[in-house]
């Protein structure tokens, strides 16, 4: 009988935390688990012809940076039976399933704010099946909280925690670049290297749309709009032959992303992101985007030129730090949109200038196995609970 594996999440402003715990879950059913993924943001995609199981909850979201409130999916306030409801899901699934192995992404590092419904999964789990490990699953980059946060963070850790999955490579980006590693967090760190998806086939890459293209990306919030909007104005500075194309996420409003439209130039192709967006990446000639994780990946696949330009509003560090790093290891430039010298049109035409006359097929070597390490490393550890 397969070990059975129970992974929440929570993706509350864009979706790339969901687009990691998917991508965690596929590697862990392909290794042979079997996998649940409870998600408890926005829906993203349909998600029934998946190989793991699915479980939407009512789903909660934050507009803005606003963190604190939660919003229902027709941005009212979300109704603690709402919360009360999504405890109960989850409970439910634990006993149900008597998980062998509970996944909380992002907590106890992030998500206070949904605190005691992965404290209510946890308990029930552990009620369910005493033996089973409890990990949590974080990216490469923390946005570093106020220092009683941390205390919280890891007085959780030590009393309910088995371990911590970093999804990241120790040699780029340490999770000390982040997040102040104790030596206690230290013995429960386990690097997987980064969830990459399946590389793009080279069959698909000669020619074809998108092909010497400057491309831009934002992820799927509101958040990349100064970005999009940066770049259309850039755009009008440089190259009028050279083609740009702006993927906007379906969290940008329909009246937001049609004012996009209606202002592009001529050389500028303004829709909603493709399924095919590795592919058109492959293909272009550079790529602007933010520094979200999948963007690191997505880059590294793709060996394009690339300037990146941090979402870092308010107390977002985690993108920033993520793109110094990138910008350190030549694999991309970083600008900045705030700051005392905040990035201008002219600038990033410059930038893009530039980028266009380097040498292409960048390549930096870069841990990218996690999804095939990631089963091997949680079949040691149930095997070493196992052994006592």
């Amino acid at each position: 009988m397969p070990a059975r594996v129970l992974i929440a999440v929570t993706h509350l402003l864009g979706s790339g935390h969901l687009v990691r715990a998917a991508q965690l879950a596929r590697a862990l059913t392909e290794a042979g688990f079997a996998v649940t993924l409870a998600s408890g943001g926005m829906p993203l995609r349909d998600m029934a012809g998946e190989a793991f199981a699915f479980v939407q909850l009512p789903p909660v979201k934050v507009e803005g940076l606003d963190f604190r409130n939660l919003m229902d999916e027709a941005g009212a306030p979300v109704e603690a039976s709402r919360l009360a409801r999504r405890r109960a899901m989850l409970a439910a699934l634990a006993t149900t399933l008597k998980p062998d192995v509970v996944v909380t992404e992002h907590f106890p590092f992030g998500r206070r704010q949904l605190a005691e419904e992965f404290l209510t999964l946890i308990t029930a789990a552990k009620a369910a099946n005493p033996s089973a490990l409890v990990l949590a699953s974080v990216r490469d980059v923390l946005v570093t909280p106020r220092p009683d946060r941390i205390a919280e963070a890891e007085q959780r850790l030590s009393c309910l925690f088995d371990g911590v999955l970093v999804h990241g490579d120790r040699e780029f980006l340490p999770l000390e670049a982040s997040w102040p590693v104790s030596a206690a967090l230290a013995q429960r760190l386990h690097y997987t290297g980064y969830l990459a998806p399946p590389s793009v086939p080279a069959s698909a890459l000669a020619g074809g749309e998108g092909a010497g293209e400057v491309i831009v990306s934002g992820g799927g919030s509101a958040a990349a709009l100064p970005l999009f909007r940066l770049c259309l104005d850039a755009a009008r500075l440089g190259d009028a032959s050279r083609h740009w194309r702006i993927l906007v996420g379906r969290g940008v409003a329909e009246s937001d992303f049609d004012a996009l439209r209606q202002s592009a130039s001529p050389n500028v192709t303004v829709e909603r992101v493709r399924a095919d967006f590795p592919v058109l990446l492959a293909r272009a000639a550079l790529s602007i985007s933010q520094a979200g994780y999948n963007t690191v990946l997505d880059l590294v696949a793709a060996g394009r030129p690339a300037i990146v330009v941090p979402f870092d509003e308010g107390a977002e560090t985690e993108q920033a730090v993520r793109a110094e790093a990138m910008e350190k290891a030549g694999l991309a430039r970083c600008l900045r949109l705030s700051g005392p010298e905040p990035a201008r049109p002219a600038d990033l035409a410059a930038a893009v200038a530039a980028g266009l006359a380097q040498v292409s097929d960048l390549r930096l070597s870069i841990d990218l196995g996690g999804a095939e390490r990631v089963g091997g490393l949680l079949t040691r550890l149930l095997a070493a609970r196992a052994r006592g």
